[in-house]
């Protein structure tokens, strides 16, 4: 259900506000140093005058996104106004960013945090920076999809029983793929626990304005969720929102945001977030209910081909899959012989469509509220092409996307260890000190600390065989590892 609002929606203060500075042709003697523009005009012709017309450093008229007193201010309590939080944060380091600030914020050296290992990246990064240490729920695996699913209520009961100390559960809501754990049961639990629950929600941000989609984060009661408004919320990339329940101390967050987020937030972002808010507040429940009808359209004619199997509500269990996002279009391919990325690779270099992601057994063609019918009959089309043309046998495909981590050490103590690099095939049975990764989705297939076995050395052998963007190590190629001396 969308959040029922209480503020004025149709302000948008920032935007306001860089209109009216526009319209008054201040002379700047500021930076940025292009001066509107005027100093490289490649960049404007490129760009738009209007656009770096509005790429400005932080002024009393504009206000200032490390201590908002005014315009700022105002579009975040907007934002917690639109989402139904106690306070939101204009992010402007992606969701990255806020999902770091949330694990900072209830987390120091020593502390432990339970959450599912199939988290992505940014939360272990976070655990590197503080020295958290992390509880992993490992989460069940769909054996015909071969995909990681949601964390099952009597996983996170036991973890929470066994580890009583910890400070927070941290919840995937939904996985890139669009499964959906219990929240509500979680969060309940997590706070009869004395613990906080937090939220990655960098694929649910239209839950907050959507009909009959999965329950957002600040309904089911969570204290912090981290929403990637550029995804599926329409802003700019690299803009997000960070949002708080009314437990969190407002003043801390803001300190641990400032941490380590730029001290010149782009008001190109800032805009952008300001005014998709209030596209979102007005017209969400419209534009989502189109965008679960066109996932749904895309489905059937998808399955129609023959061969591939795109996913919905019927894999929904009650527990380890509770929910699913009906806005995803998420296509198993193994069965067409073909591994996601190369499903991937050929939409892109001979039918000029570029979708999300593709793994070893699946892709994912992300839609939102920019997407079209003709758009959607194009990717259908394309895929039964590619059946056609290079339909194979499966046999010889990797099956299952997650690895449960085999963890020896702590993130921090293993990534700065003293350490040594060996060549891949060597590694086996040595503890990683760096991550390694297929980007997208960005979940680690090896985290620091981890043993390297041979069902994650078969995994990157096969992922960098398949054409996977493979990212994490300092040897670019993947060709050695660090590891613990």
């Amino acid at each position: 259900m969308a959040v029922r609002t209480i503020l004025d929606q149709t302000r948008a203060p920032i935007y306001e506000a860089l209109e009216a500075f526009r319209q008054n042709r201040v002379v700047p003697f500021d930076v940025p140093g292009h001066k509107r523009g005027r100093g490289n005009p490649e960049l404007a012709a490129f760009l738009g005058e209007r656009c770096v017309g509005v790429d400005v450093n932080s002024m009393k008229p504009l206000d200032n996104l490390c201590h908002p007193i005014s315009v700022i201010s105002e579009a975040e309590n907007l934002a917690a106004d639109a989402f139904g939080a106690s306070k939101a944060f204009l992010m402007v380091g992606g969701t990255t960013s806020a999902v770091q600030t949330m694990v900072l914020s209830v987390c120091k050296r020593g502390d432990e945090i339970i959450l599912p290992r199939n988290v992505h990246r940014s939360v272990i990064n976070a655990l590197v920076i503080c020295g958290a240490i992390p509880v992993y729920v490992n989460p069940e695996v769909e054996a015909g999809l071969g995909i990681s699913l949601g964390m099952k209520r009597s996983q996170v009961q036991k973890a929470i029983e066994e580890h009583p100390n910890a400070k927070a559960v941290l919840v995937n809501n939904p996985t890139y793929y669009g499964v959906c754990s219990d929240i509500r049961a979680i969060v309940k639990m997590a706070h009869e626990a004395g613990m906080l629950c937090l939220a990655d929600e960098a694929h649910g941000t239209h839950f907050y304005f959507g009909s009959g989609l999965p329950v957002p984060a600040m309904e089911a009661g969570a204290d912090m969720a981290a929403v990637s408004m550029h995804k599926s919320g329409g802003s700019l990339t690299q803009s997000s929102f960070l949002l708080i329940g009314p437990q969190m101390h407002e003043g801390y967050v803001r300190q641990i945001i400032n941490l380590t987020q730029t001290t010149s937030g782009s008001y190109l972002l800032m805009s952008s977030l300001d005014i998709s808010r209030r596209n979102l507040a007005l017209r969400g429940r419209e534009v989502f209910r189109r965008v679960a009808d066109i996932a749904q359209y895309a489905r059937e004619e998808v399955n129609a081909i023959g061969g591939y199997y795109a996913f919905g509500s019927e894999i929904r269990n009650g527990d380890s899959v509770f929910d699913f996002d009906t806005t995803k279009l998420s296509i198993h391919t193994r069965d067409i012989g073909l591994a996601g990325i190369e499903v991937y690779d050929y939409l892109r270099d001979e039918y000029d469509i570029q979708i999300e992601f593709g793994d070893i057994g699946n892709i994912l063609a992300y839609l939102s509220m920019g997407d079209r019918m003709q758009e959607v009959e194009r990717l259908v089309s394309a895929l039964a092409e590619i059946r056609r043309r290079y339909q194979k046998s499966s046999s010889g495909l990797l099956s299952q996307e997650y690895i449960p981590p085999v963890v020896v050490k702590s993130p921090q103590d293993a990534f700065y260890a003293e350490k040594e690099s060996v060549p891949l095939m060597e590694s086996r049975g040595r503890v990683c000190c760096e991550f390694v990764m297929c980007y997208p989705p960005g979940i680690p297939v090896l985290a620091p600390g981890e043993e390297i076995t041979d069902e994650v050395l078969d995994y990157i052998c096969f992922a960098k065989e398949k054409g996977c963007s493979m990212t994490g190590p300092e040897d670019a190629g993947i060709n050695r590892l660090n590891v613990l001396v």
